[in-house]
């Protein structure tokens, strides 16, 4: 009885380390992301991927935000069995409309009621570096490459044929037309000073609450506008028809200090996000902002022209 007892044992013996040892396997967590310095608006591919043992249950990761990112695209979780085990993976594509130096949290993955995570990641985020002493110039019209010659002697059939149809429009509609021509009034010229028009603006902005509707590209533009109308009239600066960059650049020239140029320059470059990046920014960057621009406005009235 003793020896069948023993033999037994032994058996048993054999056989549970595998099976501890099989329990004991951890699962693993991959992150893998491409890219840790990017320039604001630019994207970020991560990809996620957790190995767990075979008859594992999971609790995959649910995340709709990260502070100061956006997510542009989230794949599907997929699946795979393999010999030793499921693998489960997911890719995700986010970007950060946010200057500065970001991390990427560790993300929660729950196996058989145990928390693993994954790996965390320091994101640095930046603008496009530019001279100020380079020349900006203008973008220039689209140059024609050469054509074949039958491609010429068809434009200048059709354009033949066009001046010809012109012209005897004109000369049956002639008699039957008149024409009036209407000179248009000069712009109503402004009695407040370029800074009392600005303050004046500023305040009628403020009350339409255009963010609270919705209307924050509307927002954006009309703060931009508010500030290159009192540039045109107080410091004699050409600013309707450049770009924010070209502003930025020739308002650099004004004796700002580098915190206020620093502040004005981010506030530019965030309505040009707004309007053509589509970003929409929080109720504190609107109110950052409209403070910036209204500061920004009183610090360039006491310079001279």
């Amino acid at each position: 009885m003793t020896r069948k007892f023993f033999h037994i044992a032994w058996v048993i013996t054999l056989l549970v380390p595998p099976l501890s040892s099989r329990s004991q396997t951890p699962p693993k967590i991959k992150t893998n992301i491409d890219r840790y310095q990017i320039l604001i608006g630019e994207p970020i591919n991560i990809s996620i991927e957790a190995t767990i043992p075979p008859g594992s249950g999971i609790n995959w990761l649910s995340v709709d935000s990260l502070p100061h990112f956006d997510f542009v695209e989230k794949g599907n979780l997929d699946s795979a069995d393999t010999a030793t085990g499921k693998i489960y993976r997911q890719h995700f594509v986010i970007t950060s409309f946010d200057s500065g130096t970001h991390v990427i949290p560790a993300l929660s993955i729950r196996v058989d009621n145990k928390n693993y995570f994954t790996d965390s990641a320091r994101i640095e985020v930046g603008f496009s570096k530019f001279d100020p002493q380079q020349d900006y110039h203008d973008i220039k019209d689209i140059i024609d490459t050469p054509n074949p010659n039958v491609i010429y002697i068809i434009w200048y059939l059709l354009a033949i044929t066009v001046i010809s149809i012109g012209v005897l429009t004109y000369l049956l509609l002639k008699k039957k037309m008149a024409v009036a021509v209407i000179e248009e009034p000069p712009p109503p010229v402004s009695k407040l000073t370029p800074y009392e028009e600005a303050m004046k603006s500023m305040v009628e902005l403020k009350k339409q609450k255009l963010p609270e509707s919705g209307q924050t590209k509307l927002y954006y533009t009309r703060l931009n506008d508010i500030l290159r109308l009192f540039v045109l009239r107080k410091l004699q600066i050409h600013s309707l028809e450049k770009t924010n960059e070209e502003l930025i650049v020739q308002l650099q020239s004004m004796n700002l200090t580098r915190e206020q140029f620093s502040h004005l320059a981010e506030s530019l470059r965030m309505s040009d996000f707004v309007k053509f990046a589509k970003y929409l920014p929080g109720q504190n960057d609107n109110e950052q902002n409209f403070a910036i621009i209204e500061s920004s406005i009183q610090i360039l009235n006491k310079m001279e022209k």
